[in-house]
């Protein structure tokens, strides 16, 4: 499928090379982008992203073919390989910079981003209340290339094999329905 006829999810659910890793797995994800959005200054660095003072998110964005993979099932694997319940932390990583957001792209994606949140506050899914924020995407901006594809080049690294694996173990034990075959 070709790149404009693709879908774009734009989510933030801590360390952007968790998220990368989990979606790179989903069938019907062509491409994920390690990235950050929802902050205030044009074109930041990372070093100025770990700073925690840019406002921006490190986030990814998902490239999908909704005919494979919907945005709905997009979200229900966010929300069940991070928790969503902490503010501004994932695990051992503080600071907004990882804090769990949706930056939706229209209004249906808003609409069930937050249908999907209320769902899992009815159903008492996680054992506090979700903090996502649920904010109209701006400016995306790329994370250099030794961000990307961060996991698959570094998966003897402590930090991929205690943070990454397990949420790619509850991936394939969850969802090995979603996961692409190759």
């Amino acid at each position: 499928m070709e790149e404009k006829q693709l879908k774009i999810a734009t989510l933030a659910g801590g360390c952007f090379w968790c998220t990368e890793a989990v979606f790179n797995r989903v069938e019907g994800v062509n491409k994920v982008i390690s990235g950050y959005t929802g902050g205030n200054i044009k074109n930041p660095a990372y070093r100025e992203i770990c700073t925690g003072r840019t406002g921006h998110a490190e986030g990814i964005q998902v490239f999908f073919d909704d005919t494979k993979v919907s945005f709905v099932e997009l979200l229900e694997i966010f929300f069940a390989t991070h928790d969503p319940t902490t503010l501004n932390r994932q695990g051992h990583d503080i600071g907004t910079q990882y804090r769990s957001a949706i930056f939706y792209n229209t209004e249906k994606q808003k609409n069930e981003a937050e249908a999907f949140i209320t769902f899992l506050n009815n159903e008492n899914i996680f054992n506090a209340p979700i903090v996502t924020e649920v904010t109209a995407l701006g400016a995306f901006y790329n994370a250099d290339e030794d961000h990307q594809e961060f996991y698959e080049r570094n998966t003897e690294a402590s930090y991929c094999q205690y943070v990454i694996d397990p949420k790619l173990k509850k991936l394939s034990t969850y969802y090995s329905d979603k996961l692409k075959t190759n």
